[in-house]
């Protein structure tokens, strides 16, 4: 499996806490690149003031880290 498809499966444990969604499905993700062992991931928040603005940000690159090939994530 190519390495942009295991973030993205990784992503898609990571769900809304205020909807029933994975967030990748919800279209917070905008774009993964990879590059060798690092990662960019493009996302955005259901709203502006989210109140899971700080948290889920983190969770999304805590994921992205799980998959074995990547070893560093560029700030989502």
């Amino acid at each position: 499996m190519e390495v942009k498809n295991k973030i993205i499966e990784e992503i898609r444990k990571i769900y809304d806490p205020e909807l029933p969604v994975n967030i990748y499905e919800l279209g917070l993700i905008y774009d993964v690149q990879v590059d060798d062992k690092k990662a960019k991931i493009k996302m955005t928040l259901t709203t502006p003031n989210c109140p899971v603005a700080e948290s889920l940000p983190k969770e999304v690159k805590e994921g992205a880290l799980q998959v074995e090939e990547i070893r560093k994530i560029f700030d989502p």
